[in-house]
């Protein structure tokens, strides 16, 4: 019997003896993982993995209706991607056979100096995706590339290696997005995007939503719609991908520069913390769930093979290097976090969510970032990560509120990481965040209670692509969170992305807005700027430009984002009752 048979017949009897075994969270995770780790040893078990190579592939419809991508930047390397995919919403409508899929990288965009090619198998355990790591690159340079398939050539795509570490550096221009709900709007935002001039793109989590059609209704409405009930298995968690791919302005900003991803919680579902889900599932479901959406993550992610899952866990926290200029720390606060404290949601502080034993990163990642915080030689230090970092009492009444899906619910963790930067000198701390679908921008306190206290550093919060429908330029209460939190400096509640332009001296963040995402078409507009200036910590205002033709107050508050996708669920729950859900 061959290896891949013996592989085959081990996950078998596995899969069949977890079925029918009952067992606690722990043993459950681990004997799961070991399931997952036979199914991935199954996909890597041999570069033809028993199946059919065809090499003149017949297919029923252009191949590359997905895009082409690239990411992972380094200075002498970075990750090629595409998936074969003639039918996206139909399990790509791929072949279950192996298909020889042909690249090329160019210094010109003619490819008439063509530096380096290949062939990589395209598989259908991996859903015919390519992950190419091309090497032996030029640092701080522009490539371009492409791929073929059969007698199908893909679209042209464009990155850029970062420079070598260590090396003085002028200047540095990115952007980075988050939350992307493909209903609540239309993917303006990224067309602008891939008209910047930019090195990289971050993006900082919920690539995808899990929800079915409808079910998590923005404020101005819903103008697209999920293509499937909400999504569990793997074949479910491909099709969304796929959807959200499709897309021409999320294609072209992918296509324009290399994108560095993390993932925060709807790439699997809303508010899940490590192995428990959000609610109403069992930890063995929820479990089973989560491998097939990290690996649906990873198959349409431009990430290397190093962060390929293994069993139940996959690897996105890493760092990048830009010269001397910044140094990039991704974190990922999802994966190995504790339960949200106090029942989730936004309540008073209690003791769980200042429980010094509670952890948000886990203790590996959080003695990486502080490692390399600690010898960090940048100019500008970076965390690059999902959920809001400062202190935020949501409260307009009196009382203290704060978000236990936040940083704010893991207090001590956060503490943890400030007096390592304040007893270490960590210079030039800037913390990026997404997922609160809104633009803010604070300053990082020793102690966020008193105004007076030294600052630490900066945080810049981008809003959302789309998610929460057409925006305004501030809600019901901000006027008085803004009071009642005097650290924070900005608010706006359009949709768009920040860019952000660096050098040695000083570091400049514009919120570019749309002012509207239920219709396409909108124009781009820099809302505000906020300059920091090397060793002096701080935010400084260069430009507040409210839109002054368009929505100034909305009648929301920040309750509101929460309440909706608590909606959201009760649908889904409604829908299983009756049912007609999955």
């Amino acid at each position: 019997m061959s290896k891949e048979r013996n592989l085959e017949k081990m996950l078998k009897s596995e899969s069949e003896r977890l079925l029918n075994h009952s067992m606690d969270r722990r043993n459950f995770l681990s004997q799961t993982t070991k399931v997952a780790g036979i199914a991935l040893g199954m996909t890597l078990a041999s570069q033809f993995n028993g199946l059919k190579v065809e090499a003149s592939p017949q297919f029923t419809g252009y191949p590359f209706k997905l895009g082409v991508a690239s990411g992972d930047p380094l200075s002498d390397s970075v990750v090629l991607w595409t998936r074969l995919a003639p039918e996206p919403l139909n399990n790509g409508g791929m072949p279950s056979y192996n298909v020889p899929v042909e690249w090329e990288i160019s210094e010109d965009k003619h490819f008439k100096h063509i530096i380096n090619h290949g062939t990589e198998l395209a598989r259908p355990e991996l859903a015919h995706s390519v992950h190419v790591e091309v090497f032996d690159l030029e640092p701080n340079r522009d490539y371009y590339y492409r791929f073929k398939a059969g007698y199908e050539v893909s679209p042209i795509g464009k990155t850029k290696t970062l420079p070598a570490p260590g090396k003085n550096l002028g200047k540095l221009s990115f952007a980075f997005a988050s939350c992307q709900q493909f209903e609540h709007g239309f993917y303006t935002a990224y067309k602008h995007m891939a008209e910047e001039k930019l090195d990289f793109v971050i993006h900082l989590g919920d690539y995808i939503y899990e929800y079915g059609p409808n079910e998590y209704v923005a404020t101005t409405g819903n103008v697209r719609t999920h293509s499937s009930p909400e999504i569990m298995s793997l074949d479910d968690y491909r099709n969304r991908h796929a959807q959200y791919k499709t897309d021409k302005y999320l294609q072209s900003a992918h296509a324009a520069f290399p994108w560095i991803v993390t993932w925060d919680d709807h790439e699997v579902e809303n508010n899940y913390a490590d192995d428990i889900p959000e609610r109403d599932q069992s930890v063995e479901e929820f479990i089973r769930r989560r491998i097939h959406a990290y690996q649906a993550y990873y198959e349409h992610m431009p990430l290397r093979e190093s962060s390929l899952p293994q069993g139940a866990d996959m690897n996105l926290y890493r760092r990048f290097t830009y010269g001397d200029l910044i140094e990039f720390n991704v974190l990922d606060t999802r994966q190995y976090r504790d339960n949200q404290a106090n029942g989730d949601g936004i309540k008073p502080p209690n003791e769980e969510s200042t429980d010094p034993n509670r952890t948000l990163l886990g203790n590996e990642q959080e003695n990486w970032l502080l490692e390399g915080l600690g010898r960090s030689n940048a100019r500008w230090n970076v965390l690059a990560q999902q959920i809001f970092f400062n202190q935020l009492n949501n409260d307009i009444d009196g009382e203290v509120l704060y978000n236990m899906d936040a940083w704010d619910g893991y207090s001590a963790n956060r503490d943890r990481i400030l007096e390592y930067v304040q007893e270490n000198d960590v210079k030039n701390l800037v913390v990026l965040t997404g997922d609160v679908h809104a633009n803010w921008a604070g300053d990082i306190k020793t102690d966020f209670d008193d105004p007076d206290s030294a600052t630490l550093g900066s945080e810049f919060v981008g809003t959302s692509i789309t998610s929460g429908g057409d925006g305004s330029e501030k809600r019901q209460d901000t006027d008085a969170i803004l009071e009642e939190n005097p650290h924070i400096k900005f608010f706006n509640d359009f949709r768009g992305y920040v860019r952000c332009q660096v050098t040695p001296e000083k570091w400049t963040a514009d919120y570019r807005v749309v002012s509207y995402v239920s219709q396409p078409g909108a124009p781009i507009h820099t809302r505000a700027s906020f300059e920091i200036k090397h060793d002096q910590p701080g935010l400084v205002s260069k430009q507040d430009k409210p839109l002054s033709t368009h929505k100034k107050q909305s009648s929301e508050v920040e309750e509101d984002r929460i309440k909706a996708q608590d909606k959201a669920h009760d649908k889904q729950v409604q829908k299983q009752g009756n049912g007609t859900g999955n």
